[in-house]
């Protein structure tokens, strides 16, 4: 019989505020998340935290929503806010794939996929129905959200795009529009709105102007003189931006975009033109790699920070104030002058010149000056400005990379109190959000008896857990901790640290009971006795020291009474020739295990300390073992990648098996044998990955990969049905038992599968990839779109539907002309799949197959079909047009395979009697649709003019009221202020 195993899933994270992969975003109360939720007045920030997307509440330090795609393992590196709908983010992931998330509701509304390699920037336009992506792949998509398809996709990087942004002409309106109508319902078609512009930035030192509406790049200059572009900030007016790269280099621009306006009217050869202008560069203090800018969207002021403990707050001069500086200046150069002249200055008639002077010419540094460097906890990942109403102070949250967010206060110069003006303002850091988790990697992880509490212990910190909520419940200082473990009873914590001390900590009083000087060196492993009595310490000093719990009468200062009070006595010494890295009883008690930094394992005698058993194997120290719950089997892991299992009765290696690609830092048995399960183990390694195993039949049972980092710490809880990892993404994370079997044949298959499905994909990007010796250079712009598993899957899913739709067409058309000849013929025999449908006819199998497709995957599962399909294709959509069945869906695929296969449908003859059906029946349908639309806007003008004459503004939308206060009608009155109320039409 084929054995089965139970398999275990990864159900939760916690202890992550965020992660160093993507940007943070500040929001207000007002914007995004739970309206239910009272607002605080701090706001809100967006973070990535690995795969998911966390939003917290500044002020109070609670989670507030978790984003989460089960279908995606990659790490966030990259969100946006649209600034249509502040409820609407974009998230980009490390595969390449971007998800539109809706805060409200925490679900993914569309997904693309169209880059091959890492999202790096995101920007939506100011109507927020545009998205434009920069990736490593050095191109930049540009997505219409409406249509939910890629336009196209701009190639011109030589390395990473680092920003983009849209770049909005002065003379576009602020109000959005859909981009989809050119014609106004007046009737004058919308040819004198400006075309919108991009601004990217690469590693590769360049910053390009694009015209998104003519698709290709007007501006090229080389953004950095030091070698590589890493950020870009542009004003919020437009009408500049800062660049930075290394050494503390930021070069700033000026952006001519009322050149841009003029040249997006144009028709005719447009005039070689620069509105890209270099105005100078500023040096930033810190001489690390500029990481980010962010201009104050209200105050003329930008924030820069690097990798360092420090965000820069630059100010903007106003045109007055420089003015005053250029005055003061010119007036020290002419005494100096006459200083050295011997002569009296005459300013007063040079005065008046200088105060109407013209601003623009002034060198760079007068206008743009350092106001305050803002000290953080941490090293700076990304900042965002965040307002507040309460106060006139501007807001600032910081990311950091040791997993904290922090808001800073900073005054302005405009309610700044000091009293002497050059002084720098003091800023403060109003709110925080550290507590829940770590600020260093955790080391060492344990769980209580009773399965309910966590202890993880790192650098600094010692933190308790509910298991069953992830709520952190106590929050210990301690030294750097390297070993952990509860002591019976659950109430007290015992932590080994590297200066080789013990640290007793009460759990219910949250004190530190006790620190006892035990070693000389690091002490990396420690283990409670079986018993419960005492405790066994391992250390670099090589030596392992035994330890006796004993309660002690402490006399309480002050008075007679005494406190009993839990003190530890060294009882005996262990001295071995090399560093002890693990300790380990076997659970009957009779034997400890001893791993060494000499590659070796040395087993003893609990009772007497004498030497039982010498393992040798290992080519690497053994970093961790365990041993079965019978004392039979001891399993290692090493630093050399294996894990190798020992008999403990002949000291004999029954398996060694390579287990991981990196070093293996922990190994753990099953505690119990329910189900003959005892002696399956787990490996936790560097390589993101624990692995389950059978230690009987020497074989992998299932491969868990949840982390992004290497794992440090793993911890089997005393009932097997769960275990933790605690990992460098700064993330600890539960694998619980669930009731699905698994059995080894099926999970080899699927990793076959996986295997092939990665290469598959992989030889596709490869096939696609338009810079090879036979395609010639790579053209400045491209389709955007990416063939993946799904839709490979899809385009085979669209032929077979094809296959099957037009055989069962030909079955009914030949039951008809049989039923023409004898009336009483039987009803065919059709396919099984319609029968179990419900009987339904072919072309609306067909259309439903094709409304399966997510919207944004639809033309890459088109380009599967080969061109033999394309007759299939076509009857179809001619049936779809004559029973008018989901005209646009029809119109989308039917325009798409005209541009992609147009020659050769030119040069076919067999499919022009088709696409006349198609035509025929489309000018029948879109004429329908037509009339329809016509009939209900003529309704909404004549609602418009007796809501114009009530005098009460209606609920009918926003976009009709512009629409009707452009013509005219006013709302409320000519310029008055719109009413919400409803329409009353007799």
């Amino acid at each position: 019989m084929v054995k089965s195993y139970l398999k275990y899933e990864h159900s939760s994270t916690f202890a992550t505020i965020n992660t160093a992969t993507a940007n943070t975003v500040w929001v207000s109360d007002q914007d995004g998340g739970n309206t239910s939720i009272r607002s605080t007045g701090a706001g809100r920030a967006v973070v990535p935290a690995n795969e998911e997307v966390l939003c917290w509440d500044l002020k109070k330090g609670e989670l507030l929503s978790r984003w989460a795609d089960r279908e995606c393992r990659a790490q966030v590196s990259a969100i946006a806010q649209s600034r249509g709908d502040p409820d609407i983010f974009a998230v980009g992931y490390d595969d390449g794939s971007i998800r539109l998330w809706d805060s409200k509701i925490a679900e993914v509304i569309v997904r693309f996929n169209g880059h091959r390699s890492a999202i790096t920037t995101l920007a939506f336009d100011r109507a927020g129905v545009r998205l434009a992506s920069g990736a490593k792949d050095t191109d930049v998509i540009i997505w219409d959200l409406v249509a939910e398809v890629g336009l196209f996709k701009l190639r011109g990087h030589k390395d990473q795009v680092t920003a983009v942004h849209f770049v909005h002409t002065s003379g576009e309106s602020d109000q959005p529009h859909d981009g989809v109508d050119d014609e106004a319902p007046n009737g004058h078609t919308n040819e004198d709105a400006p075309e919108t512009f991009l601004l990217t930035t690469g590693k590769d030192a360049l910053i390009k102007l694009w015209d998104v509406a003519s698709q290709h790049c007007i501006e090229t200059h080389v953004a950095q003189t030091n070698g590589e572009c890493w950020a870009l900030g542009v004003s919020p007016d437009g009408s500049g931006c800062v660049t930075a790269g290394n050494d503390g280099e930021l070069k700033v621009w000026s952006l001519d975009t009322i050149g841009l306006s003029e040249v997006a009217r144009q028709v005719a050869d447009r005039p070689q033109r620069r509105f890209l202008h270099d105005r100078g560069i500023l040096l930033r203090q810190g001489k690390d790699r500029t990481l980010s800018i962010v201009f104050h969207p209200k105050k003329d002021y930008f924030a820069v920070h690097g990798s360092e403990k420090a965000v820069e707050i630059w100010r903007i001069r106003p045109a007055a104030e420089v003015q005053k500086s250029l005055a003061r200046k010119r007036k020290r150069k002419r005494e100096k002058a006459a200083a050295t002249a011997n002569g009296i200055p005459n300013g007063d008639g040079q005065e008046d010149t200088v105060k109407n002077e013209d601003v623009s010419t002034a060198d760079v540094s007068e206008v743009f000056v350092s106001y305050v460097i803002v000290r953080t906890g941490g090293k700076v990942r990304s900042i965002d400005w965040a307002s507040s109403k309460t106060t006139k102070a501007m807001s600032l949250l910081v990311s950091t990379t040791n997993n904290q967010l922090e808001l800073y206060n900073v005054p302005s110069k405009s309610s700044k109190t000091t009293t002497k003006p050059d002084e720098p303002p003091d800023y403060s850091r109003s709110y925080s959000v550290d507590l829940p988790g770590h600020r260093t990697d955790v080391r060492a992880l344990s769980i209580s008896s009773d399965d309910k509490m966590l202890a993880s212990a790192s650098s600094g910190t010692l933190k308790v857990w509910n298991v069953r909520t992830q709520t952190c419940i106590r929050t210990f200082d301690c030294g750097y901790a390297l070993c952990c473990s509860f002591l019976p009873g659950d109430k007290i914590i015992v932590v080994g640290t590297k200066s080789g001390e013990i640290e007793l900590f009460d759990v219910a009083s949250s004190t530190l009971l006790d620190t006892v000087k035990a070693h000389e060196g690091p002490i990396w492993t420690l283990q409670v006795h079986p018993d419960g009595r005492s405790l066994v310490t391992g250390s670099a000093d090589k030596s392992a020291k035994f330890w006796k719990f004993e309660i002690i009468q402490e006399e309480i200062p002050g008075t007679r009474r005494t406190t009993p009070r839990l003190k530890l006595v060294q009882t005996r010494t262990l001295k071995v020739t090399d560093d002890i890295l693990s300790l380990r009883f076997s659970p009957d008690a009779r034997l400890l295990a001893c791993s060494l930094l000499d590659n070796t394992i040395k087993v003893f005698f609990t009772d007497t300390l004498k030497l039982f058993l010498n393992l040798y194997g290992h080519k690497l120290p053994v970093l961790h073992m365990d041993i079965s719950f019978d004392s039979k089997l001891l399993v290692s892991c090493s630093a050399d990648k294996n894990v190798r299992l020992w008999g403990l009765d002949f000291g004999d290696c029954r398996k060694a098996l390579f287990a991981h690609s990196d070093s293996i830092m922990q190994v753990s048995f099953l505690p119990h044998n329910h189900d003959r399960s005892g002696h399956h183990f787990f490996s936790a390694s560097k390589d993101h990955s624990v692995k389950y195993w059978d230690g009987d039949k020497f074989e992998q049972i299932q491969k868990l990969e949840a982390h992004h980092g290497e794992i440090w710490a793993l911890a089997m809880s005393h009932s097997g049905e769960f275990f933790v990892t605690a990992s460098h993404d700064k993330s600890l994370r539960v694998f619980e038992q669930s009731d699905e079997q698994i059995f080894l044949e099926e999970e080899r298959e699927k990793e076959l599968e996986a295997l092939y499905e990665s290469t598959l994909t992989s030889s596709l990007d490869r096939d696609n990839e338009p810079d090879n010796a036979e395609n010639g250079p790579s053209t400045e712009v491209v389709a955007a779109g990416k063939q993946t598993v799904e839709t490979l899957m899809a385009g085979e899913k669209i032929i077979e539907a094809l296959e099957l739709g037009m055989a069962d067409l030909q079955t009914m058309e030949d039951h008809r002309a049989g039923l023409a000849r004898h009336p009483k013929t039987a009803p065919p025999q059709r396919h099984p799949l319609f029968t179990a449908l419900g009987n339904i006819s072919a072309e609306k199998h067909v259309l439903s197959v094709f409304s399966r497709i997510p919207t944004p995957s639809l033309q890459d599962a088109l380009l599967v079909l080969p061109f033999s399909c394309l007759p299939s294709l076509f009857t179809f959509l001619a049936l779809f047009a004559e029973q008018q069945l989901h005209i646009p869906l029809t119109c989308r695929i039917l325009f798409f395979m005209l541009r992609t296969h147009h020659p050769q449908i030119v040069a076919s003859g067999e499919l022009k009697v088709v696409l006349e059906r198609v035509r025929e029946g489309l000018r029948e349908a879109l004429g329908r649709e037509r009339e329809r639309l016509g009939f209900n806007l003529a309704g909404l003008r004549v609602v418009g003019r007796r809501v114009g004459e009530v005098g009460k503004g209606g609920w009918v939308g926003d976009e009709i009221m512009e629409e009707w206060e452009e013509e005219g009608g006013g709302i409320g009155g000519a310029g008055g202020r719109k009413k919400r109320g409803f329409v009353d039409v007799a």
